[in-house]
């Protein structure tokens, strides 16, 4: 990216100028975006979409403003449309489809957006290993896309420039198939240059594979780290967040009962940053990183990920009450990385 000879505020000018936010009120004050250079010659963003954008106090984005809610996205599963091939195997069938679209990301700041299915993280497509994954790929988005999976499959079907179908242009589509292997929690995400960027618009999801017999009896949610670079210049974000919009689960606390075992699948997608993390409070998890072996590599409060990793958590509440989770770099809580979990009996 090549950053605006007046990119605005950066995200330290934000925290210097009280923009904390954190439990004690969220209040982000009137901190004004300024606008960008476009990154591409043919899209302007002088429409006022960043342009003049201020942050107007403390408040939760409405969902239906964008069509889509954090709070579903966590337990919303896409098992496919399932049929059994002649040779007995599970057939599995999604129909995903990139558009632009803009979001408020913040109360009054709105975001030119590339996504899958209208919404970002796109669907968690969710199979059984073994299975046969078929994805028919439609891009009505006004740029080149691809759908890269984390998996192992062939070259043709690695949703990279050069390989197989290569980028899919404007108005065209194509269709990718693999197998679910391995076992694990894994990740999608278009691969098309500059690849920081399509990834950074929103365009990557989560792609559960379970294994062969499943996993024990648990309340299971997705949460994929991201952060929004609204300066676009590439150095830095300006707003993080998990399931993409910064302090939703703060004023939405996520809904969990006492003693029942909670699995979380956690992704990390965030760019320009160079790792994320994850923290609970007042508990410990086991964690499996990757989600490709059924036994846990620790028991801690606390992990990190670099771009493009994940793993699964398991955890249970013993006591009823609000338990906050959030990104240890505290920098990145105070800018809309963190939330609450809610237990009750």
């Amino acid at each position: 990216m090549t950053a605006d000879s007046n990119p605005g505020p950066t995200r330290r000018g934000f925290l210097a100028g009280g923009a904390l936010l954190g439990v004690a009120g969220a209040t982000f004050g009137a901190r004004q975006l300024a606008g960008a250079a476009p990154l591409h010659s043919e899209e302007s963003h002088s429409h006022g979409v960043m342009s003049g954008a201020t942050f107007r106090g403390s408040g939760v984005v409405d969902p239906a403003i964008n069509g889509f809610d954090p709070t579903k996205i966590l337990r919303d599963f896409d098992y496919g449309k399932v049929s059994t091939l002649p040779n007995g195997r599970t057939l599995r069938e999604w129909t995903v489809t990139a558009s632009d679209k803009d979001i408020e990301i913040a109360p009054g700041v709105k975001f030119p957006s590339w996504l899958f299915n209208g919404r970002t993280p796109g669907p968690t497509l969710r199979a059984t290993e073994g299975d046969r994954l078929r994805i028919r790929f439609i891009n009505n988005s006004k740029h080149p896309h691809t759908m890269h999976f984390h998996s192992i499959h062939p070259s043709e079907m690695d949703g990279v420039p050069g390989q197989g179908a290569g980028l899919v242009a404007p108005g065209s589509e194509t269709t990718y198939e693999i197998d679910a292997e391995p076992f694990g929690f894994h990740l999608y995400h278009c691969h098309a240059n500059p690849l920081a960027e399509h990834i950074a618009r929103g365009m990557y999801a989560g792609l559960i594979i379970d294994p062969d017999g499943g996993r024990p009896d648990a309340d299971e949610m997705v949460m994929i780290q991201n952060g929004w670079n609204t300066t676009f210049d590439g150095e830095g974000n300006q707003m993080y967040a998990v399931n993409a919009i910064p302090f939703h689960y703060m004023y939405a606390p996520i809904q969990v009962k006492k003693n029942k075992l909670v699995r979380i699948y956690l992704g990390n997608m965030l760019e320009y940053d160079p790792i994320n993390s994850f923290h609970l409070h007042a508990n410990f998890f086991k964690y499996y990183p990757t989600g490709t072996s059924l036994v846990h590599s620790e028991f801690t409060d606390t992990i990190i990920q670099g771009q493009g990793q994940r793993g699964i958590l398991e955890v249970t509440f013993p006591f009823a009450g609000k338990f906050m989770f959030h990104a240890h770099k505290s920098e990145f809580a105070d800018l809309g990385w963190m939330g609450f979990f809610e237990v009750t009996e």
